[in-house]
């Protein structure tokens, strides 16, 4: 398959290959498509500090090790679900946050999923973007590649030109890395945060920011 051999290439190289592409949830509730605008690349174990990869395989981190082109989806904050693409070949962990997209159908279910939200607003940021679309953890580890998936991703024609800068809220080492890539003109993309220190009580990811 195409795209899979396309998502299997380094995460850094992948991640803007996301931007423009489509994301479809199907549930029982009805389907939600929406266009990828804002994207963040997070590296494998002893590579990239700001990613859950960084200190080797655990339960959690499992999926980053797969195969490319399904989902790892994990929670954050004690409430919020955040969806991330997998990428590179098996064992070498990677893995593209989707952080931010544009609802092109579905809109009255995506609303009703978050109430009081303004259109713009519906799926910018990444936790954001799962409410409206449904996802959870039931959708950790599936193959978005494969039709008949409850999360399917299409890639589209690649983009000619992209934003970047660094991630969102990743402090440290990795602060730097300039792996956030994104549209710059569409409204959807969400507003960039730098690093705030945090208790580690507060049991903070570095992977996401609403």
């Amino acid at each position: 398959m195409r795209a899979r051999r396309l998502l299997r290439g380094p995460v850094h190289q992948v991640a803007p290959r996301l931007l423009g592409a489509q994301l479809r949830s199907y549930s029982d509730s009805g389907e939600v498509v929406a266009r990828i605008v804002e994207v963040e690349a997070y590296g494998g174990a002893n590579e990239d500090p700001g990613s859950h990869a960084f200190r080797g395989q655990t339960p959690r981190n499992s999926a980053m090790f797969g195969d490319a082109g399904h989902a790892y989806v994990y929670f954050t904050y004690g409430m919020h679900w955040c969806v991330n693409v997998t990428t590179g070949p098996v064992g070498s962990a990677g893995a593209v946050l989707i952080r931010a997209a544009q609802v092109q159908s579905g809109v009255e279910l995506a609303r009703r999923r978050r109430s009081g939200s303004t259109d713009r607003d519906l799926a910018r940021g990444p936790a954001r973007l799962t409410k409206a679309l449904g996802i959870d953890g039931r959708h950790n580890g599936i193959d978005l590649l494969a039709p008949e998936s409850p999360l399917l991703l299409q890639l589209a024609a690649p983009l000619i030109s992209w934003a970047s800068s660094p991630r969102t809220g990743v402090g440290g080492a990795g602060a730097l890395i300039p792996w956030r890539f994104y549209l710059a003109d569409e409204p959807a993309v969400s507003a960039y945060r730098p690093h705030q220190p945090r208790s580690r009580a507060k049991g903070v990811s570095r992977l996401a920011r609403e």
